[in-house]
């Protein structure tokens, strides 16, 4: 250990994490639980007020005119800029991801035509040089993946029985440990790499052995590139951090690194609060620091991490509304010896939302957790009901199967050990457009293309539940190998083309691999099959007799999201049944399969590209669901199919299991505020009331927002009245201003609950 490093740790505790990398164990040697209220919070400084004035401006100017800048000739590296800076003599927390706050960079190694349309939607050129380079020269994941792709993959995308897949733009869901820059140092992190590759030599190698040590030292160059970032802007990033400061300074240069070199479709953080505070408790004891301050290095970073900007085409803002970059910070959580993880931190990343105003990212998130401490449960709360603008996971359910205290959130529900796992991003399939494949023997309802060859319809009048299960079988078995193979060779190629050294340097040189998957249209999955099992469906077939329609002629059936086992049973059975043919499929790396009950806002995708289902054309009948508009978001009960309040909805979703869904089940709910109590004190109580009865009964994820409808009408009205206001659409947050009209239409149709 050098004289750097014990002076940098001075007064800190432990033992184990000063000999290996391992920020989590260093947290619970040296964290302090904070059990108060939120009345210490300090308001926002001057610098802080000045700079998030200049930032509000230029997101004004985003919002109207689309973007403020971008790149079109310097491919987006660590070191691609020079250093830059809001306002130098103001800022606490440095350093922009091109060389003008948002300005967004230039990436076509993920794909060069996606670069390319980026540009032109907004009336920029990419440089010819740039894009002669990467059509002759230099290959792209996006062409690596289409030079394998086959004829049943490409049917199953263009036809949308699987959407969103990451064959265009960088994966994400990387979430490196930023941290180790700012405790270690790169120097320190550089030694472990070296050796973990001296480690693997042998007499022969591996296809896998070969391609881990050439990985790990491309992490051991990008670690150099991290330490030359630093030093643009006079950091010395090659030994620990010394100071808070110092400590959020190296960890932001870390993260703006990884975030130079992908456009990931999730750049998630990590978990900070408690490692920050570490280093904040130890300046406020020294007198180095003072509240105000220690808000203000706070509130600097949440603001760069606002700033975070991809060059996205029009065609990803119509899966993923709004270009959300999921800078998902998480937050609190339990500790194994009884102890919560909160700290006094905690309480200062949500108090951003109040000195600089609401804002989609980061995205905030709460491991929730009905051991922790009351006054922080009920300072959520609060923050939920004046801002729609957090989060909250069920910190039991997923210690419970990860067994570790220092997990974080990539995307929006997704859950991995920091540092010693990482999942690769997968998308997700329409369970409800594989039900109408089932009946249509394969064939598309929109495109009227056969994406299933070799598949006999149902030719009778009425939907029998056997004969439709038994069809369903083979699409099944279809759709899930066609399925992982596509992802398959999207990880190969990225890996080979769109390389993340910079983010898989700060991990472990051996993790621990998920392999994400995805259901669009759970609920509505649900509801179809109980239409057809408990009441009676008839098929209406057009002149060439092909099913263009279903009427419900039995009697009313069961709907997901009414707390009802008869539905919420078929949910969970097909859900179960989905994995269980997954399990048995080969995976990259043979990375652990895994799936989410998350959406994004795709569900307006799927839902155009879905005709009318099992579950009528009868407006009247609960259930119902007109053609072409969208299915729910994530684990949502379909609009029209709640007819029980709050509290059954919420108990529905709540039998989903983590077990099945490991990569998470977004719900987003949204309550009336006179549904939580007539003043604020009330709204505060039974608000976080909700909250341990939704997770003491196992639901994984919950979105909150808390507002009347005549309220979201005249925000979306009048946009530019309310440029900070914020809804939590499905696992992320918002922008009202930033919706697209289909946004704002399947918003409108969203059930605003009135009572428990």
């Amino acid at each position: 250990m050098t004289e750097t490093m014990t002076n940098a740790w001075e007064g800190f505790k432990g033992a184990a994490w000063r000999e290996n990398t391992d920020v989590g164990q260093f947290i619970l040697d040296n964290y302090t639980e904070y059990t108060g209220d939120e009345s210490f919070l300090a308001e926002a400084t001057e610098a802080t007020q000045k700079l998030n004035k200049t930032f509000e401006d230029l997101l004004a100017y985003e919002v109207e005119h689309g973007v403020v800048d971008m790149e079109e000739k310097i491919v987006s590296t660590v070191l691609a800029y020079p250093a830059s800076y809001i306002d130098k003599d103001l800022e606490k927390i440095v350093g922009l991801q091109t060389d003008k706050p948002l300005k967004q960079g230039l990436n076509p190694f993920g794909g060069v035509r996606m670069a390319k349309q980026a540009l032109e939607a907004y009336g920029y050129s990419l440089d010819p040089e740039v894009e002669m380079q990467f059509t002759e020269w230099i290959q792209t994941h996006n062409q690596g993946v289409f030079d394998v792709y086959d004829a049943d993959i490409r049917a199953a995308r263009s036809n949308k029985i699987i959407t969103g897949l990451p064959d265009a733009y960088g994966r994400g869901r990387i979430i490196g440990d930023y941290r180790r820059v700012a405790l270690y140092g790169t120097d320190f992190l550089k030694k472990e790499k070296f050796n973990d590759w001296n480690a693997m030599e042998r007499e022969m190698y591996t296809e896998e052995e070969m391609q881990t040590r050439e990985e790990i030292s491309k992490q051991y160059r990008a670690l150099e590139e991290i330490a030359q970032l630093g030093d643009m802007y006079g950091f010395d990033l090659r030994q620990p951090a010394k100071t808070a400061q110092e400590a959020i300074q190296w960890t932001y240069l870390a993260f703006l690194a990884g975030a130079k070199q992908t456009n990931g479709a999730a750049t998630s953080l990590g978990r900070m609060d408690a490692f920050f505070d570490i280093y904040i408790e130890r300046d406020l004891q020294a007198g180095l620091i003072t509240e105000q301050e220690a808000q203000e290095l706070i509130d600097h970073f949440v603001m760069k991490l606002r700033m975070i900007r991809f060059a996205r085409t029009p065609d990803f803002n119509e899966v993923f509304s709004g270009m959300p970059t999921w800078v998902t910070l998480s937050i609190a959580g339990m500790n194994n010896d009884g102890r919560s993880l909160v700290n006094k931190t905690s309480f200062r990343a949500l108090h951003t939302l109040y000195t600089m105003g609401e804002s989609p990212e980061p995205n905030l998130t709460i491991f929730y957790n009905e051991k922790l401490p009351r006054a922080y449960r009920e300072y959520c709360a609060k923050v939920s009901i004046d801002t729609s603008a957090i989060q909250y996971e069920n910190d039991e359910v997923m210690a419970n199967v990860m067994h570790s205290t220092d997990a974080a959130i990539a995307c929006c529900v997704s859950p991995s050990v920091m540092g010693k796992e990482h999942q690769y991003f997968g998308a997700r399939f329409s369970g409800p457009k594989a039900l109408l494949y089932a009946v249509s023997g394969g064939v598309d309802e929109k495109t009227r293309k056969t994406v299933i060859k070799g598949l006999e319809p149902i030719k009778g009048d009425y939907l029998e539940y056997d004969e439709l299960m038994e069809k369903l079988d083979k699409v099944m078995d279809w759709t899930t190998k066609v399925y992982v193979r596509a992802l398959n060779i999207i990880h190969r190629q990225h890996d080979r083309y769109a390389y993340e050294s910079t983010q898989m340097a700060l991990l472990d040189s051996h993790p621990h691999r998920y392999f994400a998957t995805g259901i669009a249209g759970l609920a509505l999955v649900g509801d179809m099959l109980s239409a057809v099992k408990y009441s009676k469906v008839r098929i209406v077939r057009d002149e060439d007799g092909f099913p263009v329609d279903y009427v419900v002629e039995g009697e009313q059936f069961p709907t997901f999201g009414n707390n009802d086992d008869r539905v919420d049973t078929l949910v969970t059975d097909f859900l179960h049944d989905y994995m269980e043919r997954l399990r048995k499929l080969p995976t990259y790396r043979n990375a652990e399969i895994t799936t989410s009950i998350l959406t994004i806002t795709s569900n307006i995708v799927y839902g155009k590209a879905l005709g009318n289902v099992f579950t009528g054309s009868n407006p009247e009948v609960v259930g119902y669901r007109e053609p072409w508009t969208p299915i729910a978001p994530g684990a949502n009960p379909q609009y029209n199919s709640v007819k029980s309040g709050a509290l059954a909805a919420l108990s529905s979703v709540a039998k989903i299991p983590f077990e099945d869904a490991r990569d998470g089940s977004s719900y987003t709910f949204a309550i009336h505020p006179k549904a939580l109590g007539r003043d604020d004190v009330d709204r505060k109580a039974n608000l976080a009331t909700m909250l341990d009865g939704y997770f003491k009964k196992g639901g994984h994820h919950l979105n909150v927002n808390v507002l009347n409808r005549e309220k979201l009408i005249d925000i979306l009205q009048h946009p530019e009245e309310n440029p900070h206001a914020v809804l939590r659409v499905s696992g992320y947050a918002l922008y009202l201003n930033k919706a697209t009209q289909d946004q704002i239409n399947d918003i409108l149709q969203r059930v605003i609950h009135n009572q428990f």
